[in-house]
């Protein structure tokens, strides 16, 4: 992972994944910022990642890795529930946490 993890993306130390983080450093930020904003405005509900990705019209892989950095950050958390994905596996669902939270 890079050092500005969770706040740029993160890589594997492989020419491909350092490359792939480069190219994504300067959209991952607005990204981040409308993926925390479906899982705040979904509430109590939540939203799975491919719910965020149908939701923002975005692709489940550029989703996926702004909830892990979101998760990390704090801003969300795994709320103990699940929900089938489009594979049919169970999906994490996500909630936001409220600026006093910081419950993982």
């Amino acid at each position: 992972m890079t050092d500005g993890y969770p706040n740029t993306p993160g890589h594997r130390n492989v020419p491909t994944s350092v490359a792939a983080a480069g190219m994504m450093a300067r959209v991952a930020g607005p990204l981040r910022r409308m993926v925390y904003r479906a899982v705040h405005e979904a509430g109590s509900r939540g939203l799975t990642t491919d719910e965020i990705a149908a939701a923002l019209g975005m692709h489940r892989y550029s989703v996926q890795p702004r909830t892990s950095e979101l998760k990390h950050d704090r801003q969300i958390r795994d709320s103990g529930r699940r929900r089938p994905n489009a594979s049919g596996c169970n999906a994490i669902v996500w909630v936001a946490n409220l600026p006093t939270e910081t419950a993982e």
